[in-house]
């Protein structure tokens, strides 16, 4: 890790507000990091990622990296001319993004003799998006739209990567970075790890600036509670309000370098987040291998009859279940509108669209109708929330044991867990008295992240129902005392 911040100083990345000096022409240059942010270990939010080295105001500049320090499919052709002429040669085929990854395993195939090796030599061995996942990860998933989202993904790469071969052989490829296993990782490093950049739709690999940990957009960020103190002079509000005219906490701005921002006021010691966007949970899990147990962005779809969607003018987006189980203001209009009689819809329309009830009974049958949904998708579902609980503590236990002794018979997930074992070709009776080989714990740390996606859809139907039963009670309570 030092030497790859001294490689960052050397390409002129820098965590100082002020200009940053020179590139060095010499290994010895100092850390690119030190006076905004410091490299840090969070185990229990994401991680190793970066802290605050003193205290930050929101708004300020964190990270500076010049157009030299960024990899992009471009800057690759530039320095390899021959590569430039193939790619040329298939680009009316490929995507920006399959160009990208071909050139990133340029680089990597060069081994000590590319440029962006420090760089290089530290990412991860592998990533944990949905296209990554086996069979057996999938199926954990149990939410027939999250099992199909998934089944797309990795239908989808396996077809780039068989647009591509043909190209990585003419480039001569070594064998292994040919192969569906390398295409893979490079596509999970390209989709969990680019920032924008306008000329070039697949987007750059900022060195440095891809150690943020990611916060989803919220309130928090707003100046609200930040109190005056922090704004108190022209300078500090005109950092502010530029802030608040940017969609996301950073991008490449005139000075030719991707600029990052601190999205909130931190402390010293406090790890720095990035937001890359507002993503479910589900759209976290595909485009970056993670997700947040406190999503506020967070959507649950549940099955909704055709005709629910022919009645009713809003987006299928827009018709979920929130993290708190209330349903969304769309699902319920759409709801509404279509338990009212086909003759009456166009007349009450503009009641309903504005929030308005439309009816005692209509709220009644549009509440007791969810309700249903929700116990109804439940008992589909092969396991509890309770069950998935209790297999979450199992997993994380065993992940972090050297001692994986295991009685899988006395499991309350027996099943499940020999399913599991049966697929990696395990014997049931096996024992483990050391460390689990990697491809188990890659497989177990998968399978946590399906079985907590899928705990986090049923506690949002239950709080759904909850809701429900609430409103339920407040109708019977209003109507007896009228």
């Amino acid at each position: 890790m030092e030497a790859l911040l001294r490689w960052a100083a050397e390409l002129g990345v820098s965590d100082s507000p002020a200009p940053p000096s020179p590139p060095a022409t010499t290994s010895s240059s100092s850390s690119c990091l030190g006076c905004s942010l410091v490299v840090a270990d969070f185990p229990d939010a994401g991680g190793r990622g970066l802290a605050a080295a003193r205290d930050l105001r929101r708004g300020e500049l964190v990270l500076r990296a010049p157009r030299a320090a960024l990899l992009t499919s471009g800057r690759v052709m530039a320095d390899n001319p021959s590569v430039a002429a193939r790619v040329r040669a298939h680009q009316p085929r490929l995507s920006s993004v399959q160009i990208l990854i071909v050139c990133l395993l340029t680089e990597v195939g060069k081994g000590k003799n590319s440029v962006w090796y420090p760089y290089l030599s530290q990412l991860p061995s592998y990533y944990t998006l949905l296209a990554t996942f086996n069979d057996f990860e999938v199926e954990a998933l149990q939410v027939d739209d999250a099992i199909w989202v998934a089944q797309k993904a990795i239908r989808s790469i396996r077809s780039d990567w068989e647009q591509a071969t043909p190209l990585m052989k003419e480039l001569e490829f070594k064998p292994k970075l040919v192969m569906f296993k390398s295409w893979l990782w490079a596509f999970a490093m390209v989709s969990s790890r680019t920032l924008h950049i306008a000329w070039d739709d697949a987007g750059c690999l900022c060195p440095i600036g891809d150690l943020f940990n990611y916060a989803a957009p919220d309130d928090e960020a707003s100046l609200e509670g930040e109190g005056a103190a922090e704004v108190s002079n022209c300078h500090q509000k005109n950092e502010i309000s530029d802030l608040s005219e940017r969609l996301t906490d950073g991008g490449y701005e005139d000075d030719n370098a991707y600029c990052l921002y601190a999205r909130k006021t931190y402390k010293k010691g406090e790890q720095v987040l990035l937001g890359y966007g507002i993503y479910t949970n589900l759209e976290l899990l595909e485009h970056y291998g993670f997700l947040l147990s406190e999503n506020p962005n967070e959507k649950t779809f549940i099955q909704l009859d055709l005709d629910i969607f022919s009645v009713s003018t809003w987006p299928k987006d827009s018709l979920y279940i929130q993290p708190s189980g209330q349903p969304s203001f769309a699902l319920l209009c759409a709801l509404r509108l279509w338990m009212t009689p086909s003759n009456r819809r166009k007349a009450i329309s503009f009641q309903i669209y504005s929030g308005s009830l439309v009816s005692t009974v209509n709220e009644l049958t549009v509440m007791k109708w969810l309700i249903n949904k929700c116990k109804g998708t439940l008992q589909q579902l092969p396991t509890t929330v309770e069950l998935d609980e209790s297999l979450l503590i199992f997993l994380r236990k065993i992940q972090n044991s050297t001692n994986c002794k295991t009685d899988v018979k006395q499991s309350s997930f027996e099943q499940e867990f020999a399913v599991f074992l049966r697929f990696h070709r395990v014997e049931l009776d096996c024992t483990y008295h050391n460390q689990l080989p990697a491809r188990l714990l890659r497989s177990l740390e998968r399978w946590e992240l399906a079985v907590q996606w899928r705990c986090n859809y049923k506690k949002t139907l239950t709080k759904c129902i909850s809701y429900c039963e609430s409103v339920l009670r407040d109708i019977s309570s209003q109507t007896s005392q009228q």
